[in-house]
């Protein structure tokens, strides 16, 4: 492993140890419905990661699901379902234990930080709206998470000195611009569907505050 790649899984572990410590496991115990969302969550992502492409090893290119995946179970759990995910990727081999914290930390954490970010300002600074909810919270930030997991990640290939910026530009970094938007959608259509007909999945997401009264 590189400096970088020891770096990043240290951060990653530190991170998911300390939310790990925050995270109530009771409510996994005996809340059977919660087990079901929760356990239904990782395995649809992980069926989703199945699904990549790649030219070079290593400029993966897979749907992330993690904008839905933070609105349907908040920031804590939805860390640790991804990283659930992860596990069972790299173990199956679809990604590579030397890549795991590098992984962690730009492909998970990110993503979902700053979707929950942009929940929590949405929130508290804008009108609450179910149409607000839609698009800011959930096209809005799957857009952004696809493009700055893709983006930091050629970040991090050039600076561990992986492959040259030319190979990386044109056969990943350009790639973001086609991944932007049908992330967008199907992160929003998600939630969409969701909050229509089973709102009560959508931990983030309450009538009350988006609906009575508008």
């Amino acid at each position: 492993m590189t400096e970088l790649q020891i770096l990043s899984l240290c951060i990653y572990l530190g991170i998911l140890g300390f939310i790990v410590s925050k995270t109530d496991f009771k409510q996994l115990l005996k809340d059977r419905p919660f087990q079901h969302k929760l356990f239904g969550a990782i395995t649809c992502v992980f069926v989703l990661w199945l699904f990549r492409v790649s030219i070079y090893d290593g400029l993966v290119m897979h749907f992330l699901w993690l904008t839905a995946l933070t609105l349907v179970l908040g920031l804590r759990w939805s860390v640790i379902a991804a990283s659930v995910v992860l596990l069972g990727s790299t173990i199956i081999g679809q990604d590579t234990w030397s890549m795991f914290g590098v992984n962690g930390l730009l492909g998970l954490l990110l993503p979902i930080g700053v979707t929950y970010l942009i929940y929590m300002i949405s929130f508290h600074r804008i009108s609450r709206h179910m149409f607000v909810y839609i698009f800011l919270c959930a096209f809005f930030p799957g857009a952004i998470s696809m493009a700055l997991k893709m983006l930091s990640m050629s970040g991090y290939f050039y600076l561990d000195g992986f492959y040259a910026w030319n190979v990386i530009e044109y056969n990943y970094a350009q790639m973001t611009l086609l991944m932007v938007f049908p992330e967008a959608f199907f992160n929003g259509m998600t939630i969409t569907c969701l909050i229509v007909y089973k709102p009560d999945l959508v931990y983030t997401f309450e009538d009350k505050f988006y609906i009575d009264g508008k």
